[in-house]
C-alpha cells in the first residue's frame, strides 16, 4: 500500500491523462510513454505490495474471512444499487486497485470470433495485428489446435498448458459423442516470460496468483513508470470538465485521502476503468451544456449492458479425476460457439441437433456457446479440512471417501444487447465522497435461457457419457453472471445511437477515448480481456496520431 507521504497534487505538464490502471488503462500508459509522451494515471484504487499475495491467498482459502477482503472490496467508496429484475452483485468479482480485475481474474484469453464482429463497425482483420501485439504483451500460453477459431498468422508467445488429467477422461467422452475438444489460452507462464516465472500450480488462479505467472496489469504499470508514466493512486475521479465550447475536456477532477480535490490537465483523456465506472463518470460529469451527462448526446451512455451468464452441470464419476489439482481450464470446446443448434454423429448417436422446441413450443433459437471442462470441480481438500468439524482419524476417512471423484463441465453464453439493460445513477445513495453510485438495471431474457438450456443439453450428455452421478446444474433459474460488464459505451458509426467512433474516440467530444469492454457491440460467448487488451493498443495509436 502506497504510504501518506505519496506525492498526489497534479502534474503541471500532461500530454495524456488515463483514467483507471486496469489492463486497458495499463497497456495505453505504457505505450504513450514508451513513445515518449508525458501521461499521467488516476486509479480509485490503492496500490498492492505484490510480497503480500500469499496472504492475501490465505484469507481466500480460510473460513472466516469474505470473499471481498481478499483485495480490500467493499464499504461506501464501493457501494451500488441492483434495481433490475435480476439483483447483480457487482462486488464480488472487481478490484479496485492498480491492476485493476486481473489482480484476480481466472486468465483465459481468446479472440472473438469473426462472427463477433457483424455487428460491429470493425471487422475481425481490423483488431488482428492488435489482437497479436496483446498477445505478446500480456504472455499467453496457447496451440493452434481450435479448428473454430478465427484465423491467425502469428504463433502464440508460449506453448499451451498439457491437458490436465480429468480433461483425459472427457476426451474418451467426447471422441465417442463427435465433440472436439482443444486446448485453452491463458494468460499465464508456460514457461518464463517477460522477467516472470513458469507457473508454479498454487491453484488459486482466481481469487490470486502468488507467483505472478498469471498476468496481472500492475506488470505495465510498472513498466509505464519506467517509460516516465505518473500513477497516482487512491485517487478516484470525481468528474470531467470541459471548455466553453463542449468539444474538449479540460480536465479530471479527482480526489484524495487527505481530503483534498485536484485538477489534472491534458491534452488527451482515456477513460479506461471499467463498464461501470466509465459510464457512471461520464453520468457524473453532467453540465448546462450537456445536462444528461458528458460524451451521451445519443442517450447511448450506460445503455446496452451486457454480461455472459455461466451454464454449468456436475456430479461425480467411480474413478478418481484428481479434482483441484489445477486451478484453471486446461481445455474447452468453440464448436458450438457459431451455431448452437447443430448436433454430432457420434459413435454412440452423439449431440442431438436443437429440436427448436424447449419447455415450451417456440423457445427461442440460442446464442453462442462456449463450453469448458473444469478440472476443479468439486471441493478442495483445503476447503472439505478448514470448514468441517472433525480431526484426525475422522477427517482423514472423510476426505478418502468424499473427495476425488468429483467431475463437472462449466461454460459461457451470450447475451444481446437490450437497450433496458444499463448503468445509470442511484441519487439516493451516495459514496464516500457524496456521489450518486452506480445503479444496475439487469435482466435475462427468453433467448440467454435457450441458450443456458441448450449448453446444459450438451453437458449433461457428454457427463452421461462418462456415467457420471449428476448431482448439481446450473441453468436459466439459477445461473449467475461472469462479471464481464460490456456494452454501456457502445462503438458505432452513427452519433444519433453510439457513444465512440471506430477510433475508440467519443463522437461529442474530440479529445476524449474510450479504452474498454464497454465499447463492446457484441460480447459473444468468449472471455473478454484479450478483446480488451487489443481495442487499447488500438485505442492507443489513434491517441498518438492526434498528439
Amino acid at each position: 500500500m502506497t504510504g501518506s507521504g505519496t506525492d498526489r497534487t497534479p502534474s503541471e505538464r500532461a500530454d495524456v491523462c488515463v483514467v483507471g490502471a486496469g489492463p486497458a488503462g495499463a497497456l495505453v500508459a505504457h505505450r504513450l510513454a514508451r513513445r515518449g509522451y508525458d501521461v499521467v494515471v488516476l486509479e480509485a484504487g490503492e496500490r498492492f505490495d505484490f510480497e503480500d499475495r500469499k496472504e492475501r491467498m490465505e484469507r481466500a482459502i480460510r473460513p472466516g474471512r469474505g470473499p471481498l477482503s481478499v483485495w480490500e472490496m467493499g464499504g461506501p467508496r464501493d457501494a451500488y444499487s441492483s434495481e433490475g429484475e435480476w439483483f447483480y452483485p457487482l462486488n464480488r468479482a472487481r478490484v479496485k486497485g492498480v491492476g485493476g480485475t486481473t489482480l484476480h481474474w481466472q486468465g483465459m484469453v481468446m479472440r472473438l470470433h469473426e462472427s463477433d464482429f457483424e455487428a460491429w463497425p470493425i471487422e475481425y482483420g481490423d483488431l488482428r495485428p492488435y489482437y497479436a501485439e496483446a498477445e505478446a504483451a500480456l504472455g499467453v500460453a496457447g496451440a493452434d489446435d481450435n479448428p473454430y477459431a478465427p484465423p491467425r498468422e502469428e504463433p502464440f508467445p508460449m506453448p499451451a498448458f498439457s491437458p490436465s488429467y480429468s480433461d483425459s477422461l472427457f476426451a474418451e467422452a467426447c471422441e465417442r459423442l463427435g465433440v472436439t475438444m482443444h486446448s485453452v489460452p491463458n494468460a499465464r507462464n508456460s514457461e518464463g516470460y517477460d522477467d516472470r516465472s513458469s507457473c508454479v500450480g498454487y491453484g488459486t488462479c482466481k481469487p490470486v496468483c502468488p507467483s505472478g505467472a498469471k498476468y496481472s496489469a500492475d506488470h505495465h504499470v510498472e513498466k509505464a513508470e519506467e517509460e516516465g508514466a505518473r500513477v497516482i493512486d487512491r485517487a478516484p475521479v470525481q468528474r470531467l470538465e470541459h471548455d466553453d465550447a463542449g468539444e474538449r475536456v479540460t480536465a479530471a477532477v479527482y480526489a484524495t485521502p487527505e481530503g483534498e480535490t485536484h485538477r489534472q490537465e491534458a491534452r488527451e483523456f482515456v477513460l479506461a476503468a471499467g463498464g461501470v465506472e466509465i459510464p457512471r463518470l461520464l453520468l457524473l460529469s453532467e453540465s448546462p451544456r450537456y445536462p444528461d451527462g458528458l460524451a451521451n448526446s445519443s442517450g447511448a451512455v450506460g445503455r446496452y449492458f451486457m454480461d455472459h451468464l455461466f451454464a454449468g452441470v456436475g456430479g461425480t464419476v467411480d474413478r478418481e479425476t484428481r479434482q483441484n489439482h489445477v486451478g484453471f481450464i486446461t481445455s474447452e470446446c468453440h464448436q458450438f460457439y457459431d451455431d448452437p443448434t447443430r448436433g454430432t454423429e457420434g459413435t454412440d448417436g452423439g449431440i442431438p441437433e436443437w429440436s427448436g422446441k424447449g419447455e415450451r413450443d417456440g423457445e427461442p433459437r440460442p446464442d453462442s456457446i462456449k463450453l469448458e471442462f473444469l478440472n476443479y470441480a468439486g471441493p478442495s481438500p483445503v476447503e472439505m479440512a478448514l470448514s468441517g468439524d472433525q480431526w484426525g482419524d475422522d477427517l482423514l476417512d472423510t476426505l478418502r471417501e468424499g473427495y476425488g471423484n468429483s467431475i463437472a463441465m462449466g461454460g459461457l453464453v451470450g447475451q444481446r444487447p437490450r437497450k433496458e439493460n444499463r448503468i445509470a445513477l442511484d441519487r439516493s445513495t451516495t459514496d464516500d465522497h457524496g456521489n450518486p453510485v452506480p445503479e444496475l438495471h439487469w435482466r435475462v431474457d427468453d433467448r440467454t435461457k435457450a441458450s443456458l438450456r441448450r449448453a446444459n443439453r450438451i453437458q449433461r450428455a457428454i457427463l452421461d457419457e462418462l456415467g457420471a452421478d449428476i448431482s448439481w446444474t446450473v441453468g436459466p433459474e439459477n445461473t449467475g453472471p461472469a462479471f464481464h460488464h460490456m456494452g454501456t459505451t457502445r462503438m458505432g458509426t452513427n452519433p444519433d445511437e453510439s457513444v465512440v467512433n471506430p477510433r475508440l474516440r467519443t463522437h461529442d467530444l474530440r479529445n476524449l477515448s474510450i479504452a474498454s469492454s464497454s465499447v463492446f457491440r457484441t460480447g459473444g460467448a468468449l472471455n473478454p480481456t484479450l478483446t480488451i487488451a487489443a481495442l487499447a493498443l488500438k485505442a492507443a495509436g489513434h491517441v498518438e496520431e492526434r498528439l
